[in-house]
C-alpha cells in the first residue's frame, strides 16, 4: 500500500507533465478567445479595436455558415459510412488465409501513410482529372463522356479521397477485433446449422461493436478538422459546395485576413465539436463499458 509520502512524491512527479499539458491546451484557446473579441485585420493591424460579440454575429450570419455546417455533417457521415462498411468487408476478406497475405495487408493499409495534400494531388491529377485521369480513360473506353468530378460532384469527390485515406485505419482496427473472435463459437454455430449471414449478424458483428465504436469516435474527431484535401482540390467551391467549417475558418483568416472573425469561427467550431463529442459518447460510448 502506498504511504502518504509516496503518494505526495507521485503527485509532485506528475505535476510538470500536467502543468505542461494545461499550458499547451489553455494558452492557444485563451488567445483564440481573446482575438475573437477584437477587430483585427492583418492588412491593417495598427487599427485593432474591441469588437465585442460582432465577430460571432458576423460569422454566424455569413451565408456560407449553414452551408459549411451541412457540408461538414455530410463529409463526416459519408466518410464514416464508407470506412466502417468497407473496413468490415475488407477485414473479413483479408482475415482468411490467402496467398501473399502479408503483402496484401501492407498494400491495404498503405494509403494511411500518404499525407493528405499528396493524396489529394494524386486523386486530382491522376485519377479524377476529366482529361487524362484514370476514371476519364475508363469512361472513354466504354464510349461515355468523362465526368468533371470536382466541378459536378465536389463534396462527393472529397468524401472519396478522405475515405480512401481513412479506410486502412478502420480496416486495421476491425481486423484486430476480428482476429480475437473465438473460433470455437463459429464452429459450434456452423454445426448447429447457422448460415453465414446469421453467423455474421449474431456473432461477428456484436463482437466487433467495440472496435466499430473506437473507429467512429477517433475518425469523427479527425474528420471535423479536414481541410487540406479541400484546399488542394476545390478551394471550397464551386461556390460553397465543398466548404466545411474548418475551411470557412481558414478562408476568413488566410484569404480575408480577418483574424477576429476566424477566431470567433474557431470558438464556434470548438463548441460544436464538444456537442458532437457528447452526443457520440452518449450514443455509442456505452459499447466501451
Amino acid at each position: 500500500m502506498a504511504t502518504r509520502q509516496t503518494q505526495s512524491l507521485a503527485r509532485l512527479m506528475r505535476a510538470p507533465a500536467i502543468i505542461l499539458l494545461l499550458v499547451w491546451m489553455v494558452v492557444p484557446l485563451a488567445m483564440t478567445l481573446y482575438y475573437s473579441f477584437l477587430n483585427y485585420n492583418l492588412l491593417n493591424p495598427a487599427s485593432t479595436s474591441w469588437a465585442g460579440w460582432f465577430n460571432y454575429q458576423y460569422f454566424y450570419t455569413d451565408p456560407a455558415f449553414m452551408d459549411a455546417i451541412w457540408n461538414t455533417l455530410v463529409l463526416v457521415l459519408g466518410v464514416l459510412c464508407i470506412t466502417v462498411i468497407g473496413g468490415i468487408l475488407i477485414a473479413l476478406l483479408i482475415d482468411k488465409p490467402i496467398f501473399g497475405q502479408g503483402i496484401v495487408r501492407i498494400l491495404v493499409i498503405s494509403p494511411f501513410f500518404v499525407m493528405p495534400p499528396v493524396a489529394a494531388l494524386i486523386w486530382k491529377n491522376m485519377i479524377m482529372h476529366p482529361s487524362y485521369g484514370v476514371l476519364a480513360d475508363i469512361a472513354k473506353f466504354f464510349g461515355l463522356q468523362p465526368v468533371d468530378w470536382f466541378a459536378q460532384f465536389p463534396l462527393f469527390s472529397i468524401i472519396l479521397i478522405v475515405a480512401w485515406q481513412w479506410l486502412p485505419f478502420a480496416t486495421l482496427i476491425l481486423l484486430t477485433s476480428l482476429q480475437s473472435l473465438d473460433g470455437e463459437q463459429m464452429q459450434a454455430a456452423e454445426m448447429d446449422g447457422a448460415s453465414a449471414l446469421n453467423r455474421f449478424f449474431y456473432l461477428t458483428l456484436p463482437h466487433m461493436a467495440r472496435a466499430i465504436t473506437v473507429v467512429v469516435l477517433i475518425q469523427t474527431i479527425f474528420l471535423l478538422g479536414i481541410y487540406a484535401e479541400i484546399l488542394v482540390t476545390t478551394n471550397g467551391g464551386p461556390g460553397n459546395a465543398s466548404t466545411n467549417l474548418t475551411y470557412l475558418i481558414y478562408r476568413a483568416a488566410r484569404l480575408n485576413f480577418d483574424i477576429g472573425g476566424a477566431a470567433a469561427g474557431g470558438i464556434i467550431a470548438v463548441v460544436l465539436a464538444n456537442f458532437v463529442a457528447i452526443f457520440l459518447m452518449r450514443a455509442v460510448g456505452k459499447n466501451l463499458d
